[in-house]
Order: structure tokens, then sequence, then C-alpha cells
């Protein structure tokens, strides 16, 4: 049997102790305390004014809105009159004596307008000079006037910085109330500190109540904000990856038919040249490495589940029957052709018939009842089309909508180089109107 011996390594020399977790608790509460309370302490933090982007600020007047911001600034002066109502109600003291409580009163509440923090320390330094000047022995270690300014503080400070700063005040609080009480508290009647902590601490409890619940409006706001555009991205992928495969199948069914055209010509001439059969033969193969390179780029925006539509991609002459199909969901909507109705690019067509498509869709979701009117302006520069509805008349509750429609309809006339316009009608109704170019030299396919 062999006997091992393990020896502990003694640590190097000029290595720390390892503290333990409770020195280490209150030298993050040191930190913490030399942080709120001690550094930058009479720092210039000017009180803001109010925001008007509130429930009820909101539908304030101009006029209103310009004296509405000033409603903090105003709440801390009302603060200051009351505790100097207070204090004048209980202060028989001389007028020197009057004068000095009066303003070791005001001097903190006004001074958290500019240097809160700041204004914390003056309450607590104006204290033991305000029990010097007063004569009431029923109150102590805080004077009358002196409880009602520091709990004005206390509330106006609370509000401007965060909780830590608010319990770290009302511990320093009680700490100097019960030291002051221990000290020089013989002959007293009562005390009042008791009474300053119990209050103080439902008011700071309320201001942090209402801290907790500021900050998850602004991250439930924040998140929101960006559900909204992580939402309306991928509504816009969405549809480009449609409009990216429907151009896949119209592209590749013409370049087929290049490519077949090209390889059936020279048996449609008899005796064709040794150059004509090289030039078609050309135009076949780069037809076919064409299409075989369209497929590879393309070809990644197809789902795994995809299948490529055994039907023809729907053109302006299915409009009709896409109009039956919404009049049989009891949609009243009339059909105004105008101009010399003609074929154009199956891209123009497609896109037309899927924003009319979508613009119906959304009257049928966001207008019950209502009727709606589709227009198609065939003109010498391109196609106009108009898809304009009602107001909603029916029982059924309108769908809210998040504008995803709109903004398919908006990336199709955009990658046309169209233009688009949308908006509420004088009726109440809603308007889309489409114009999408089509050049003067392309002919009909």
């Amino acid at each position: 049997m062999t006997e091992t011996t393990h020896t502990q390594p003694m640590p190097p020399k000029g290595t720390a102790k390892s503290r333990s977790p409770e020195f280490r608790l209150a030298e993050d509460a040191l930190r913490g305390l030399r942080q709120d309370l001690f550094h930058d302490a009479f720092a210039y933090r000017p009180l803001p004014r109010m925001s008007m982007d509130g429930r009820f600020t909101r539908r304030l007047s101009p006029r209103l809105r310009e004296y509405a911001v000033w409603v903090p600034h105003a709440a801390v002066l009302m603060g200051a009159l009351w505790a100097t109502l207070i204090s004048a109600s209980v202060n028989d003291s001389g007028g020197f004596g009057s004068l000095v409580i009066f303003l070791l009163a005001v001097g903190p509440i006004l001074l958290t307008l500019f240097r809160p923090v700041g204004a914390f320390w003056c309450s607590m330094a104006a204290t033991p000079v305000t029990a010097t000047f007063g004569d009431s022995w029923s109150d102590w270690p805080w004077q009358t006037g002196s409880f009602a300014s520091h709990l004005v503080v206390l509330t106006v400070v609370a509000l401007r910085t965060r909780p830590r700063t608010a319990a770290w005040m009302w511990a320093l609080t009680g700490t100097y109330g019960f030291v002051v009480e221990s000290l020089f508290g013989a002959g007293r009647y009562s005390s009042n500190t008791g009474p300053l902590l119990t209050i103080s601490a439902f008011v700071l409890l309320g201001v942090t109540l209402f801290h907790i619940r500021r900050a998850a409006q602004r991250e439930v706001t924040a998140q929101q904000t960006v559900t909204a555009h992580e939402r309306s991205k991928r509504t816009l992928l969405e549809e480009r990856t449609t409009i990216a495969r429907e151009l896949h199948d119209v592209v590749a069914h013409h370049m087929s038919v290049v490519a077949i055209q090209a390889e059936a010509a020279p048996y449609r001439v008899e005796n064709p040249p040794p150059e004509l059969e090289q030039a078609f033969a050309t135009i076949r193969e780069n037809a076919v490495a064409a299409l075989t390179e369209l497929r590879r780029v393309l070809g990644v925006v197809r789902a795994e589940d995809y299948e490529a539509p055994d039907a023809p991609q729907p053109t302006l002459a299915d409009i009709d029957a896409l109009l039956t199909n919404v009049r049989d969901t009891g949609l009243t909507v009339e059909k105004v052709v105008t101009g010399a109705v003609r074929e154009l690019p199956q891209g123009i067509e497609l896109s037309a018939y899927r924003i009319a498509q979508e613009a119906l869709s959304n009257t049928l979701r966001h207008a019950p009842g209502a009727t709606a009117r589709v227009e198609i302006g065939y003109v010498l520069g391109g196609l106009g089309l108009r898809i304009v509805n009602g107001p909603p008349t029916g029982l059924v509750k309108p769908s809210p909508g998040a504008g995803h429609g709109i903004t398919g309809m908006r990336e199709r006339v955009t990658m046309l180089n169209g233009e688009m316009t949308t908006g509420e009608t004088d009726d109440g109704g809603y308007e889309v109107t489409v114009f999408l170019p089509v050049p003067l030299t392309d002919g009909p396919e």
C-alpha cells in the first residue's frame, strides 16, 4: 500500500485575504451611499418641464399646454407654501427667529428645483438650527416647520432620483433622529422621529411604485416599438419573397419560351444558312444559361414546401372573377374601365391584380357593409388603378389593422417605379390610387 501525502499550497505573499460576503455587502452599500448622496451632491440639475405626451395632456389645447409644462414647478412651490404656513402657525419666536425658521423651511424646498441631492443635505443641516430657534418642547428633534419641510424635500428628491437614493435618505433621516434623541432628548415630552419615518415611508413607497410603474411602461413602449418595427420588416420581407416568387415564375416561363422558339426556328426555314443556325443556337444557349442562373439566384426565396402554381398567374383579365368572389361575401363592388384595353407586361398586370385584391380584402376587414368601386384606366404611359370604398355601415365592428396590406401594395408599386397614394375620403371611406408606368417601346407579350 502506498501512502500519499497531499500538501496544501501556501498562497503567495502579498495576496489579499478573501473577504467575507458580509464585508463585500457592506462595501457595496457604502459605495452606493457615496455615489447617490455624496458624489456631485450639489450638481446643477434643473427640474425639467412636464412632458405633453400623456393620455390627458395630449387632449389639452395648445394654449393650456404652454402653462401645463410648469405643473411640476408649481407643485414644488405649493409644497414650500404649505411648509411655510405650517411653520408660521405654530411659531411664536421673535422677529429674527421667525425669519430664520422661515428661510430654513422654504430654502431646501426651493433648492430641489435645481440641486435635489444638495437640498436634502441642506434640509438635514437646517433641522438642528431650526430646533435651536424653536420653542416648542413637544416637537423634538423635528420642529413643526422642519417636519413639513423635510417631508416635502424627501418626496421631491425621491421623485427626481431613483428608489435607492430615497432609501438612503430615509435611513439617514432615521439615524439622525435616533442619535439626537439619545444624546439630547432628556427632558423632552415626546419624539416625532417615529411619525416622520412612518409618514415618509408610506410616501417613499408610493414614489417607488410610481418609478417602477413608469419604468415598466417605458419598457413596454420600447418593446412595442421594436415589435412593430420587426413586424413591419417581416411583412416587407414576406411581400418581397412573394413578389420574387411570382417574378421568377413569369420570367422563367418567358425564358423557356425563348429557348424553345430559338431551338425550333431553324427547322421553320428551308436550308437555313449556317450563320442563322449558329445565331439561334447561341440565343438558345444564352436563354438556358440565364434561366439556370435565375433559378439559382431566386430559388433561395422559395420555402421548402413551396410549389409552383399549376395555373398561370392572374392578370387583369381575371379581375371579373375576383369581383364575383368578393360579391359572394356580401360586398357591393362595381368596376369601371376607361381607355383602350390592351395587353400589358405580365408583371404589370400581376401587380395590378394583387393590388386590387388586397385593397378589396382591406375593405372587407376594415369597412364592413361599405360599397367599393374599382377603376382601371389604360393611358398612354401606363396603367392607372383606383380602389375606393365608402364608410362602414354594418353592425359588425371593423377589424383593426396594422397596415401590412398597404406595405405590401407599396412595395409592389415601388418595384415597378410607380406611384401610390392612400388616405381617407371626405365621406369617411378609404381610397387607394396607383399608377404603374409602362414604357412606350414595350409591346404586347
